[in-house]
């Protein structure tokens, strides 16, 4: 069975194949895709893939722009760090879909489902304009995190997401800190924070921070073909942008991610 991986980014693509080429060894995955131009091309000159592993959000856009551009007849499993409630526009219409970070159990059950449907698959699979818009409408509104909740001895405070700078783990904690240069302890780890924090607004630079857009005041060329992030009001050398993830950065930046 041939398969297509659409994914912009590499170590998620490649460990996705890799998982899917150490539990089912019959299916071919025949490229991985990173944006939705390249997508396009690929789909209109290639022939058809049986399966589609396609994200949510790529390099240039949501990925279903590719729909209104190419008439996909595919069944797909959307790859997606989205929650449920972003998809029910149209679970109908696809196989399953997967949050990342994928696991491999989940993997298995989404191609064993497709494996058992496969032979009712038919143009009904296709998703129309109705369904995509529905969908674009259901992922402008997403449901991330607006305020969170500090304890401070015996008082309750909230902190609006809107002025946080950055958080912060340091010494197995997490800490907020806020506009007004004010620091709190707060509960989450920073990869739980990833997953309900606008990634428009806020990106996470190394292990240690993720920052908002309005937490800094320069970003410098640092060794090693890093960047350094000048916070607000502090002298944080560990602000760093790790190698890896400059690239995103300045796609997070120019709005892009």
């Amino acid at each position: 069975m041939k398969a297509l991986i659409i994914e912009d980014e590499k170590l998620a693509a490649n460990r996705l194949e890799r998982l899917i080429q150490s539990n089912f060894p019959d299916i071919v995955v025949l490229e991985k895709l990173e944006t939705v131009r390249k997508s396009v091309e690929w789909l209109q000159l290639n022939e058809k893939p049986e399966l589609i592993f396609l994200d949510i959000q790529l390099a240039d856009g949501l990925s279903f722009e590719i729909f209104k551009r190419v008439k996909i007849e595919i069944p797909i499993i959307f790859t997606t760090s989205y929650d449920q409630y972003a998809l029910k526009a149209f679970q109908l219409n696809s196989v399953d879909y997967l949050l990342k970070p994928i696991k491999e159990e989940d993997l298995k059950r989404s191609i064993e489902k497709y494996l058992n449907l496969k032979s009712s698959f038919s143009e009904q699979t296709v998703l129309d304009e109705t369904k995509i818009n529905q969908l674009l409408q259901a992922l402008n509104h997403p449901n991330y995190k607006e305020r969170f909740v500090i304890k401070i001895g015996g008082h309750i405070k909230t902190v609006q997401t809107e002025n946080i700078l950055y958080f912060k783990s340091e010494a197995k904690a997490t800490f907020i800190r806020t506009k007004d240069q004010k620091n709190y302890i707060l509960d989450q780890s920073l990869d739980i924070l990833m997953d309900i924090l606008n990634p428009m607004q806020f990106f996470r630079i190394n292990r240690k921070y993720i920052i908002s857009l309005h937490s800094f005041d320069d970003i410098i060329s640092w060794s090693n073909s890093r960047l350094r992030v000048s916070l607000k009001g502090e002298n944080n050398l560990d602000a760093v942008v790790a190698r890896e993830k400059v690239n995103d950065f300045k796609k997070w930046l120019e709005g892009e991610r």
